[in-house]
């Protein structure tokens, strides 16, 4: 956390100065004015960096990560010891025992400190947005003003769990077609850099008049082969290009609108969100969020972009007095159309956040389903592209083979 130098005048109206840990200079001035003193001025430490441990230590911080198998844990514990009627402050140095991630033993003994300093806990948090989400923060705020913290944390343990779950499952059913995917990468490399040539060599030596597929083969074994450095920036520059696309208003847009429209991954691609969806702002509701407020964190939750444009459009038209149905129910070619009607029987029953959870517990055991099925569905495809890849090497490089045998 940054250091800040800070000049003040206390209530006998003496200068003093200090130095303080804070988020930002805004954070400098609450905590300066919480003790009584009027700030003059703030100036931000620059630390100069020396390679030692703590510099290794700080390295560390940096580039670490809370896994979210740890913050469910931590969530699940504290739900407990509360209800157990432990304070906050005491259920958090229980836990910086027991966590064995230095980045959030670290962070617990911050937010332990800032509520022993009179800060409430959502706030504590609100200063760690990388490790609490504002869907974390602002459950935990509606925990707090209702007096039911502990229900509260029970509720985002189980959203993130779930939510662990789902990411899990796709992952695993994405694995098997990478693997293969990627191995055929390698062995198409291999063959141009091993196979080709020799055949090449032979072809030459034989006067053979190749076609124009095996012209083509041979001529980007040999460009490899020759310019195998120019061959590698250009794979990292082309890699690079995706990636960058990617974090790119447009470029998100374009792959967003492919992945909606890819056979077999678009239905699980709907589902997902609609799961994703439907299970935050029940997790939101149920906690005493206010729904336009839901809607805005929801729509940080969910990642397409075209699916935080429908949500989008739903905080407008309950502004405007609209049911929030009405806007699923107009745009069923992204969410499934049971989503919004079931959303309206919710909203006509008062009972939304149920419903809302019984969606989502729905498509949630259909994502799981379906991903289990995944490798079976994918590999016919897969044999298809394999079976095209071999099928253009064997008449590029093969079938001239052919032709001189029966010339010989």
């Amino acid at each position: 956390m940054p250091r800040f130098h800070y000049k003040a005048i206390d209530v006998k109206g003496e200068k003093i100065e200090g130095t303080v840990e804070a988020v930002d200079r805004f954070d400098v001035y609450r905590i300066v004015r919480k003790e009584g003193r009027n700030i003059i001025s703030v100036k931000e430490e620059k630390e100069r960096f020396s390679f030692s441990l703590s510099s290794l230590s700080k390295l560390n911080e940096m580039i670490g990560t809370v896994k979210l198998s740890d913050k469910i844990i931590f969530t699940r514990n504290m739900a407990a010891m509360i209800d157990a009627g432990l304070t906050i402050s005491r259920a958090l140095t229980v836990m910086q025992r027991q966590m064995k991630n230095p980045i959030f033993k670290r962070t617990l003994k911050q937010i332990d400190d800032d509520i022993r300093g009179g800060s409430s806990f959502n706030d504590a948090l609100r200063k760690f947005p990388k490790i609490f989400s504002p869907l974390f923060v602002s459950m935990v705020h509606a925990g707090e003003e209702g007096g039911v913290l502990g229900d509260s944390l029970r509720t985002i343990a189980q959203q993130m769990d779930r939510a662990y779950t789902l990411k899990k499952n796709i992952r695993g059913a994405l694995i098997y077609p990478t693997i293969v995917i990627i191995a055929m990468v390698i062995i198409g490399i291999l063959m141009l850099l091993y196979v080709v040539p020799t055949l090449s060599s032979t072809f030459s030596e034989l006067g053979a008049d190749l076609p124009g597929t095996t012209q083509a083969v041979i001529s980007a074994s040999n460009f490899i082969i020759e310019h195998t450095f120019v061959t590698l920036i250009l794979m990292a520059l082309t890699s690079g290009s995706f990636v960058y696309a990617l974090h790119t208003r447009i470029g998100k847009r374009i792959f967003d609108a492919f992945i909606l429209h890819l056979p077999i991954i678009k239905g699980l691609v709907h589902e997902t969100n609609a799961a994703r969806t439907t299970r935050t702002l029940s997790s939101l509701l149920v906690s005493g969020v206010e729904v336009i407020a839901a809607l805005k964190i929801t729509r940080e939750v969910v990642q397409n972009s075209y699916y935080k444009d429908v949500i989008k459009l739903a905080e407008q038209e309950i502004e405007k007095g609209a049911p929030i149905s009405k806007v699923f129910l107009e745009h069923d070619k992204l969410y499934p159309a049971l989503v919004g009607e079931i959303i309206a029987v919710g909203e006509e029953t008062g009972k939304l956040s149920e419903m809302l959870m019984q969606i989502a517990t729905f498509y949630e055991d259909e994502v799981a389903q379906k991903t289990k099925d995944m490798s079976t569905i994918i590999e016919p495809f897969l044999m298809l592209i394999i079976g095209a890849g071999v099928g253009f090497f064997a008449m590029a490089m093969i079938a001239p083979i052919y032709s001189l045998s029966n010339i010989i």
